[in-house]
């Protein structure tokens, strides 16, 4: 990866949806979405979405948020089940979120996966956009003006839904990129520690 200038890279952004916090126990994933960009270059028919099987029920403040039910758990993959798909989506590929941790720990239900590194766009906006009044995904593609490229991208989008928020995240670093002029640049400069 020494060098490998932006424009030339090979992105893939993940989201996951949780069933939500619950005393001494801690989030699960039930929905996980994945959107690809190379050569800066949205694709997609790259993109993916599925719900996640669940052992316990979706807390009722987390449905209010993303708008997933148990209904819509019904006959969902595990997501171990879903490796292959991962390994052909993520592997060797600079993957992206917005505020990584918790992607990052629901990936760990893959041991050794060797996904990344990271671009975090959470962490470079506030880079690049210093003194906002708020960093969340959905004020900053509202801020950057970037709905309806999302809208057009993915008929239907919205916040809380994991292949929407993967792609927003994209969106955003394209965004970024295009501002700060960096489709020159090494890719190392962007990385997350």
């Amino acid at each position: 990866m020494s060098h490998l200038l932006l424009k030339n890279t090979l992105l893939a952004a993940i989201d996951f949806e949780s069933a939500g916090e619950q005393r001494g126990e801690a989030a699960i994933p039930i929905q996980v979405g994945i959107a690809e960009m190379k050569n800066l270059q949205l694709n997609p028919s790259s993109f993916y979405r599925s719900y996640l099987q669940s052992e316990r029920s979706v807390t009722w403040s987390a449905q209010q948020v993303h708008g997933i039910s148990d209904d819509d758990l019904k006959d969902a993959p595990s997501l171990l089940s879903l490796w292959p798909e991962f390994q052909q989506r993520l592997s060797k590929r600079i993957l992206v979120a917005h505020g990584r941790g918790t992607e990052r720990r629901f990936l760990r239900a893959f041991p050794m996966h060797g996904f990344g590194p990271w671009i975090d766009t959470l962490t470079l906006s506030r880079k690049l956009l210093p003194g906002l009044s708020s960093y969340s995904l959905s004020d900053l593609i509202v801020q950057c003006n970037l709905y309806k490229t999302l809208d057009t991208l993915l008929p239907g989008f919205r916040f809380h839904e994991a292949l929407s928020d993967a792609l927003a995240s994209l969106v955003l670093l394209q965004h970024l990129i295009e501002e700060a002029d960096l489709a020159h640049r090494p890719v190392e400069l962007l990385l997350a520690d």
